[in-house]
């Protein structure tokens, strides 16, 4: 029988049986390999402080109202980083075949059975390590937050939070011709963030704040630019703080709860700091509508198959489904030395 990860309650995770889905017209069925979990997201979830689960997202409105939550516990199939083969294909189906290996958006399970044009185009490039196919959507959010950033060659900016998008914007920023200032609480990851291109790197945790010491870097002119990774409002707040003035922030994180840490009274006030959001359903307005989502995943990809960008050492722990309580309560921790954790499904490849 098919599986699925759920959350029952907060901080409660496990491996449940479900029904098998039938396959359809136009479908084919997936078997998983691997599933990456979300450090930000999912852990949201997992902490029960993701807003849907407390309000009512109104999707016309586009608002968050009092009311009835939109998700309410147990909760099942979070998860948008998977790879795996598919196994069975409806006859209609074309552009897709049975033996293919493919990444895309189906959540922590076992198996799914999805319109064959969602996974189109999206077989695992050769070469490529299917284990990497699970950066696809990471891999866009953080494409996502530098394109926002507006990056020129010979620019400054500043990233804060090196987690596995924070690296990985890192890296892209650097691609893009940008020097980089990466700032982590922890120093392992400020090693990394070196690795993958940063100039500089400064600790989250200085006493001064990290905008002091980035304007210190910088001859106190402040970085062009700031991106937020972090989904800490103190973070945020440094950022506006690290940028001169008419400098701009790009909020990038999944912020929680209220700002008590983000003063808009003082450095945005006065700097006239432009504080935009960058969130994955849509891409930068200056882009025009040839950008689309969709497209940051093939981007980013393409990076990942021509080696332009590595991701094998953000993988810190490959796990067997049947762990995952385990695996989020390591995220639930914090410990530096954990950023990529995959979940493992039954059929995957020995590595």
């Amino acid at each position: 029988m098919p599986n699925i990860v759920q959350f029952s309650a907060p901080r409660s995770v496990e491996l449940v049986d479900c029904d098998q889905q039938q396959l359809m017209p136009g479908t084919v069925r997936i078997r998983t390999w691997y599933s990456g979990i979300s450090a930000g997201t999912e852990l949201t979830a997992y902490r029960g402080s993701n807003p849907y689960l407390t309000k009512t997202w109104d999707v016309e409105r586009r608002l968050f109202t009092e009311g009835a939550p939109s998700f309410s516990y147990p909760v099942a199939g979070w998860g948008y980083s998977e790879v795996g083969e598919v196994v069975e294909a409806a006859p209609d189906v074309s552009g897709v075949a049975v033996g293919d290996v493919v990444y895309g958006i189906w959540g922590h399970r076992s198996e799914a059975v999805l319109n064959a044009q969602a996974v189109a185009g999206k077989q695992i490039p050769p070469g490529l390590d299917p284990l990497h196919g699970i950066f696809a959507r990471v891999g866009a959010i953080a494409l996502n937050a530098v394109l926002g950033a507006n990056l020129h060659l010979g620019e400054d900016t500043a990233i804060f939070g090196q987690g596995v998008i924070g690296l990985l914007a890192t890296r892209l920023a650097h691609l893009s011709g940008a020097r980089v200032i990466a700032v982590d609480g922890f120093e392992a990851r400020r090693a990394l963030a070196l690795a993958m291109g940063a100039h500089d790197v400064v600790a989250a945790d200085t006493p001064a704040g990290a905008g002091q010491q980035i304007r210190d870097l910088t001859g106190q002119a402040g970085v062009d630019v700031a991106i937020d990774l972090s989904g800490s409002y103190r973070a945020l707040h440094e950022a506006v703080r690290s940028v001169g003035v008419d400098g701009r922030v790009i909020a990038a994180g999944f912020y929680q709860g209220g700002g008590g840490h983000l003063s808009l009274g003082e450095e945005f006030h006065h700097n006239r700091v432009r504080i935009i959001a960058s969130q994955i359903g849509g891409t930068p307005a200056n882009l025009g509508a040839r950008w689309t989502p969709a497209r940051l995943v093939t981007v980013f990809m393409g990076q990942l198959a021509a080696g332009a960008v590595d991701v094998a050492p953000l993988i810190t722990d490959v796990v067997d489904a049947s762990e995952v309580a385990e695996a989020f309560r390591r995220l639930d921790d914090g410990a530096p030395e954990t950023l990529q954790t995959v979940l493992r499904f039954d059929g995957a490849p020995e590595r």
